[in-house]
C-alpha cells in the first residue's frame, strides 16, 4: 500500500481460491501466504501475476529478489487502498460447475482438513450440496484451522499422517476418505477399506473422465510415474505429454499446449477451465461424482490399474550430495536401460520396470519413484537394489 498498490484481502483461503480470485476480480497479481504442506517453522509465498500466471525464477521472481536485496523503497505520492472482500461464493459456484446433472447415489465421505485452511471451504461446499440436493454426508476430522497443527503437519503424502483418515473411514463405514494439505491445493484419496490410493492412479482416472467427453485432447503428466497415464490416454484417443515437475512449469506448458487437464503423482491436478491452475477441490468433486455414478466401490475403480502398474510410492531420501548420488545411479544403470531422460532428474526405463530419481524443488531431499509392469515382486526387487546403491 505504501508503494501505491490497492490491496484486496480475501481472508484465510486456500491457494486455489487466491488463483480464482485473481482472475475473477481481474487483479494484477495475487499472493498466498502459506507453508503449503510443510511444518509450522516454515512459511512462504505463492505469487501469481495477471490471470493467475505463476511468477517463477524464470518469470520475475529473481527481479523481486533483487528489489528486496536493494531495499530502496520510497513512499508513493498516494497510498494504495485496502479492501476486505470474500470471494468464496463465486469460487463455490465455479466448483459446482464441474458437476453434471445426475441422480446421485448417497455417499458417506470422511474429510480431513489437517487443521489447515480447507475446513471453512468444506463447510461452504456442504451448504451448497444441501441446496442442490446432492446426498453427500461429510464426516469431518481435524476440521478447525489451527496453525499449531495439533495432529501433525498437514501432509498426507507422509504415511504417518494417514492414520486418522483411515481410522475414521473404518469407524464410520465411509465410502471414501479425502484429505488435504494445509493450503488444500492437493487432495489425497482413501478407499472404503481405508487404503491410501496413490495419486498416480487418480491422474489416470481423471484423464479418462475428461477424454470420454473430449477425445483427442492433450493430457500433461510429470516424469516420475508415467506408464499407467500414457496407456489410459492412448486408449481414450488422447495425447499424453510429459513435462517437468512443478506447478510453474506445468501451468506454462498447459497454456502453450491448451491441455484440458494435467496431473502429477504428488496429487497436484491442473484444469484448463480453472485458468490452467491446480486445485484440490475439483478432483475431489470429480472423483465423488464418478464414484456415485459408477455404482462401484472406490477400491474397484482403481484395482485393475494398480495390478497392471504397481508402484513403490514416493521414497524421500536424505543424502549429503544429491548430484553425486544421481550421477552414481546413472552410471550403474544407463547401459542396461532402453531409454534415458533428464526432463526432470533421472528417468531410466527398462522392459518391465522404470524409475525416476530427482532432487526435491522444496525440501533438501532426493525423491525416488519406481514402477513395474504387472509384477509386485520385480517392483520390490528393483526398489531395494536402488536403495542399496543410494545408501552406499
Amino acid at each position: 500500500m505504501a508503494q501505491g498498490t490497492d490491496v484486496i484481502d480475501i481472508g484465510m483461503t486456500g491457494s486455489e481460491e487466491m488463483y480464482f480470485a485473481t482472475r475473477f476480480l481481474q487483479a494484477d497479481g495475487g499472493i498466498e501466504i502459506t507453508a503449503s504442506h510443510n511444518p509450522i517453522n516454515y512459511n512462504g509465498m505463492k505469487i501469481v501475476g495477471r490471470d493467475a500466471r505463476p511468477v517463477s525464477r524464470d518469470s520475475g521472481l529473481n527481479d523481486v529478489k533483487r528489489l528486496a536485496e536493494r531495499n530502496l523503497f520510497s513512499e508513493a505520492a498516494h497510498a494504495g487502498q485496502y479492501q476486505l472482500i470474500s470471494n468464496r461464493d463465486a469460487y463455490i459456484s465455479h466448483l459446482l460447475s464441474y458437476l453434471k446433472p445426475q441422480i446421485w447415489k448417497p455417499l458417506r465421505v470422511v474429510v480431513n482438513a489437517g487443521n489447515g485452511a480447507a475446513g471453512p471451504t468444506l463447510d461452504a461446499l456442504e451448504q451448497a450440496f444441501r441446496a442442490c440436493d446432492i446426498p453427500l454426508t461429510l464426516i469431518k476430522i481435524h476440521h478447525a484451522p489451527d496453525g499449531t497443527f495439533p495432529h501433525g503437519i498437514p501432509n498426507p503424502m507422509l504415511p504417518e499422517n494417514r492414520h486418522a483418515t483411515q481410522a475414521a473411514i473404518l469407524e464410520h463405514h465411509a465410502d471414501i476418505g479425502i484429505a488435504w494439505d494445509g493450503d488444500f491445493d492437493r487432495c489425497f484419496i482413501f478407499d472404503e477399506q481405508g487404503h491410501y490410493v496413490e495419486a498416480y492412479y487418480i491422474v489416470g482416472l481423471l484423464a479418462a473422465l475428461f477424454l470420454q467427453h473430449a477425445p483427442g485432447e492433450k493430457i500433461l503428466h510429470d516424469p516420475r510415474l508415467v506408464w499407467n497415464t500414457r496407456e489410459i490416454v492412448q486408449a481414450h484417443q488422447g495425447i499424453a505429454m510429459e513435462t517437468k515437475t512443478g506447478h510453474a512449469f506445468i501451468k506454462e506448458r498447459m497454456r502453450s499446449e491448451e491441455a484440458i487437464y494435467g496431473g502429477e503423482m504428488s496429487a497436484h491436478h491442473y484444469f484448463r477451465e480453472f485458468g490452467y491452475c491446480d486445485s484440490g477441490m475439483i478432483p475431489a468433486l470429480l472423483v465423488l461424482q464418478h464414484l456415485s455414478q459408477s455404482g462401484q466401490k472406490m477400491s474397484e475403480l482403481i484395482a485393475a490399474r494398480q495390478a497392471l502398474f504397481p508402484v513403490s510410492g514416493e521414497l524421500n531420501l536424505s543424502v549429503s550430495n544429491p548430484a553425486a548420488v544421481i550421477a552414481r545411479v546413472r552410471e550403474h544403470y544407463q547401459h542396461q536401460a532402453l531409454t534415458l531422460s533428464e526432463t526432470d532428474g533421472l528417468s531410466l526405463e527398462f522392459a518391465q520396470w522404470r524409475f525416476n530419481l530427482r532432487s526435491s524443488n522444496t525440501e533438501p531431499l532426493l525423491r525416488l519413484n519406481v514402477e513395474s509392469r504387472h509384477s509386485s515382486a520385480l517392483l520390490a526387487q528393483s526398489t531395494q537394489a536402488l536403495l542399496t546403491l543410494i545408501s552406499a
